[in-house]
């Protein structure tokens, strides 16, 4: 992991994303989009909701929960939406690493080392790792176990194949893992059975981790589809630093997403759409999302240059990995409570979301603050 100061903020200007000569700011904004919803846009929405006095079973507020098993709600697609953000970024990586004069193996040393990085800072972010005791470790609890996954299968196909080579590599990945989960018999459930304890990638976890194994999330068969989501982002990414035209790039983006989306909910007829097992229809609805959500950023923020709404988001996603593992570790909402705490008997039911409006403020002006002084943690 590496730091950025004031005194290495012209290496820290050159290690972006670009696309045409100038900087794909979109992927930043998309990223930060995506990050605000986990830091405390959730909570924001919530709590006013509360204050407006809507329940939490309201149909809008449901939406900014998970879906407890098989349906979709927009909080499911934050983390693929991540998945398809980290797809988008490899091949401008593999491009910089490449023009930089490395090789193939230091570029698979690198990217095992990320994904090494990744996996502990998962682990020690939702698995209990500093707590230093072997009961209440969970290795394999964390969005960044599957991120790290994804990325690293992901990349060394990148580094391998051209599109045509990924994209069939995707479908194999998507095939291989309907397949496995319809076929391999589970003691007790049989073949076929996608309930939380009944489903084939619950079944080798529980092989694999014994009494480490947490949580109703599945790992190592679901590396299938973790890699299939961040290809997915793969192949927009090769898309983005294509020759083609600006206004080509879009179209297409926003008819892959459409054609992802429409092939998701045909195939989850068949073979539903559960996040937690991250099927194969899951992806390709996810991956559909995400591409048409990558499109409109793209279109406004890059092709249009509507930049100024997407300030606040930049400074999100320029460091976002940072603000993950701050926000998992340190409690921003009792911070924020020493403003506002006092005000409670002045405010009433909005008490709550003016606190969380007072966490949400204290992590972005950090956040701010590192932007300023090009301070950018990057694994």
């Amino acid at each position: 992991m590496a730091t950025t100061d004031g005194c290495q903020s012209s290496a820290a200007q050159k290690n972006v994303l670009r696309t045409g000569g100038s900087r794909l700011a979109s992927l930043d904004a998309l990223r930060g989009f995506d990050m605000f919803w986990i830091i405390g846009g959730d909570t924001l929405v919530r709590t006013f909701g509360k204050a407006l006095g809507l329940s939490r079973d309201n149909a809008f507020l449901a939406q900014f929960e998970h879906v407890p098993w098989q349906g979709l709600h927009c909080f499911d697609v934050i983390w693929p939406l991540f998945m398809f953000m980290v797809g988008v970024s490899i091949p401008f990586s593999l491009a910089k690493r490449k023009g930089a004069g490395a090789t193939s193996k230091s570029i698979y040393a690198h990217t095992l080392l990320r994904a090494a990085i990744l996996f502990v800072l998962g682990m020690i972010a939702q698995g209990h790792l500093l707590m230093y005791d072997l009961s209440k470790l969970h290795p394999c609890y964390s969005v960044l176990h599957g991120i790290a996954a994804g990325y690293l299968i992901a990349t060394v196909i990148a580094l391998n194949f051209k599109p045509r080579g990924q994209a069939l590599f995707l479908g194999a990945f998507l095939l291989t893992y309907w397949a496995a989960l319809m076929w391999i018999p589970v003691p007790g459930f049989g073949r076929g059975v996608l309930t939380p304890d009944g489903n084939a990638a619950m079944y080798i976890d529980r092989m694999v981790l014994g009494h480490f194994q947490f949580g109703e999330n599945t790992w190592f068969l679901s590396y299938l589809g973790f890699a299939a989501s961040v290809l997915i982002g793969v192949l927009a990414g090769e898309l983005l630093r294509s020759d083609w035209s600006r206004r080509a790039k879009v179209l297409r983006l926003f008819a892959a997403g459409a054609a992802l989306i429409a092939l998701g909910l045909i195939w989850s007829l068949w073979f539903p759409i559960i996040k937690l097992v991250w099927t194969s229809s899951f992806v390709l609805v996810g991956g559909g999302l995400s591409a048409l959500l990558m499109g409109l950023f793209y279109l406004v923020v890059d092709v249009l240059g509507f930049r100024r709404w997407a300030f606040p988001f930049i400074v999100i996603g320029m460091n976002a990995i940072a603000v993950y593992m701050a926000t998992g570790l340190l409690d921003f909402g009792r911070m924020g409570n020493v403003f506002v705490g006092n005000l409670a008997p002045y405010l009433g039911v909005w008490i709550d979301f003016v606190r969380a409006c007072a966490a949400f403020a204290i992590v972005w002006l950090i956040l701010y603050w590192m932007y300023r002084t090009k301070s950018f943690v990057r694994v």
